[in-house]
């Protein structure tokens, strides 16, 4: 699919006068060794390199540290997410906020509207979109297993969590009961729906003023009952035999996906870029939302990078669109 927008281009004389801070968890790994977070430390490196390859007046940084001391800088771009605590998607735009710097993303009680699986369901419903039946499970409240939805198989996660880390399944009450004490000892509240046969869609949104949806991608999986796990998503296991990302072509769903997401962004915006993900049988052809992810990842080997080139865009424009058009929302550029 070619490009029907030209991407965005930041001018010469802000690259040089915009003091632009790169805050991600492996931000300064070296690449050598084995990193923790499997392919997400190259994906850091890769943007560190990207952004440096663009010009920009840099400062690279790998913890919130700096930005409780207000630091000097006129634009953050953080992509230090899961900083192992709970809630930490909202740190850095508080800080931010806090210190009146401008950051790339959607406002603090935003990104906490996203990142909590339960109330991203609940605007879902309110916009008319499919969702799957669920129960939350907060920690401190005695587990009401009465509040299960109906279903022959269930997947119990953290209700605030990427990349189905804290992943789990169970087959009958008994199970689920002890899956929601587990995702409790990870120190995170527990969501449980039933188990949906089918790929992921995954549906990329940036703003350009306006949301731009880019081409769809699917994890096609070989088999649709498979559980995909943390381990996988990250390439710490081998997954080649289980699921691939591919184009996904299908022209009619596509539309109604579109559709939905259209629906689901404006309790977000403006939000910079996003990823919308349904759960789609293509058999049946029934969709599910299953959640939204702000600041999502941008690698090249991931949805977004490979959604940019089948819109005729190199990854370098992608990030340079994505991060110009914060800029002009912000009021450092025109």
């Amino acid at each position: 699919m070619p490009a029907t927008v030209p991407p965005l281009v930041i001018p010469a004389e802000a690259k040089e006068a915009l003091r632009i801070l790169f805050l991600a968890k492996n931000a300064l790994w070296d690449g050598q060794g084995s990193a923790e977070d499997g392919n997400h430390a190259r994906y850091h490196v890769e943007m560190r390199e990207t952004l440096t390859a663009l010009g920009l007046n840099l400062t690279i940084n790998d913890n919130f540290d700096m930005l409780f001391d207000k630091p000097d800088v006129d634009f953050v771009f953080p992509l230090l997410n899961r900083a192992g605590f709970f809630n930490s998607e909202m740190l850095c735009p508080l800080l931010c906020e806090r210190a009146n710097i401008a950051y790339l993303g959607a406002s603090p009680i935003v990104r906490g509207l996203g990142d909590d699986k339960h109330l991203a369901k609940r605007s879902c419903v309110a916009a008319g979109v499919p969702t799957a039946p669920w129960a939350i499970f907060r920690r401190g409240v005695p587990v009401d297993l009465s509040a299960l939805p109906p279903a022959e198989r269930w997947v119990i996660k953290p209700n605030n969590s990427s990349a189905s880390w804290g992943v789990r399944d169970a087959s009958d009450a008994k199970g689920v009961a002890e899956a929601v004490d587990e995702v409790f000892g990870l120190d995170h509240d527990a969501i449980v729906e039933p188990f949906l046969d089918g790929s992921d869609i995954e549906v990329p949104v940036i703003t350009m003023g306006d949301p731009v949806v880019l081409p769809m991608m699917i994890f096609r999986q070989s088999d649709p009952a498979h559980l995909r796990t943390y381990q996988e998503k990250r390439d710490l296991v081998d997954r080649t035999q289980k699921y691939s990302l591919d184009p996904f072509e299908d022209a009619g769903i596509a539309a109604t996906l579109a559709e939905y997401t259209r629906r689901l962004w404006a309790d977000y915006r403006p939000f910079d870029y996003g990823r919308f993900e349904f759960r789609v049988n293509e058999d049946t052809g029934e969709i599910h939302f299953l959640e939204v992810n702000l600041n999502c990842n941008l690698w090249s080997q991931k949805v977004f990078g490979r959604a940019a080139v089948l819109f005729g865009w190199s990854h370098e424009q992608l990030i340079e669109t994505i991060l110009a058009d914060s800029l002009r929302r912000n009021g450092l550029i025109a």
